[in-house]
Formats: C-alpha cells, sequence, structure tokens
C-alpha cells in the first residue's frame, strides 16, 4: 500500500509535504522547488491536488502548485508505486505554464518534465 501523506524528495533535490487525505480523497500541502528560471528569491509555494479514491494499493494522484515567487503553475499528475525493497516512489509528469506578453509567444509558454519523488525518513 501507498500512502500519498508525508515528506517526499525528488531527483532535483525539491522537496514537497502532503498533508492527509480529506474523507473525499482530495489533499492539499506545499512545495521547496530546487530550481527556478527566476531571479527572484525562491519561496514554499501551496499545493492542492486529489488522488483517485479507488481502494487500489498504487493509487494514481494529480496536484497544481501556484508559485509564489514567479508567474507560472505547474500541475504534476503520477501514480505511487511500492519498488521491490518496500520503497515508496512517486512517479510523475509535470506541465508548467509561464506567462507570457503575447498570444505571439504562446508557444514558448508551457514546459514538460519528469520527476520520481521518494519518502523523506525522518531524522530521529
Amino acid at each position: 500500500q501507498c500512502v500519498l501523506a508525508g515528506k517526499w524528495t525528488n531527483d532535483l533535490g525539491s522537496n514537497m509535504t502532503i498533508n492527509p487525505m480529506s474523507s473525499k480523497c482530495n489533499f492539499d500541502g506545499s512545495y521547496n522547488t530546487s530550481v527556478s528560471d527566476t531571479s527572484n528569491k525562491i519561496t514554499e509555494s501551496p499545493l492542492v491536488g486529489s488522488q483517485n479514491c479507488t481502494n487500489q494499493p498504487w493509487p494514481v494522484f494529480g496536484f497544481t502548485v501556484n508559485w509564489d515567487f514567479a508567474d507560472s503553475v505547474s500541475v504534476f499528475t503520477g501514480q505511487c508505486f511500492v519498488d521491490e525493497e518496500g520503497k515508496e516512489i512517486l512517479k510523475t509528469t509535470w506541465l508548467q505554464r509561464l506567462h507570457v506578453d503575447s498570444i505571439k509567444d504562446d508557444w514558448k509558454a508551457t514546459r514538460v518534465g519528469f520527476n520520481n519523488f521518494t519518502r523523506l525518513l525522518s531524522k530521529e
């Protein structure tokens, strides 16, 4: 069984926290990216999402991050897996929409990428 709630880190060193799921399979949390193409100071940004409400052991999910420090929004979709060693992995695909000043620049406004997240273990 894979549970989304908790603290996660990805292959770029970005961290996110997903709060416990609501009864309707919605969640919120925060995302602290380690990468940015803006000169603005990176700040933690809110995320909101939902998980498919079936009782599958490896749930599918999606969430949106509204970047507090940049004029852009990202959406992530993915699935939670548990590997052979029992390690939880979130396999995600994302789209980032950047602000552009005219419709002529729309062609360069959307980026796509992939990230794998693993659970951050507490240092107790």
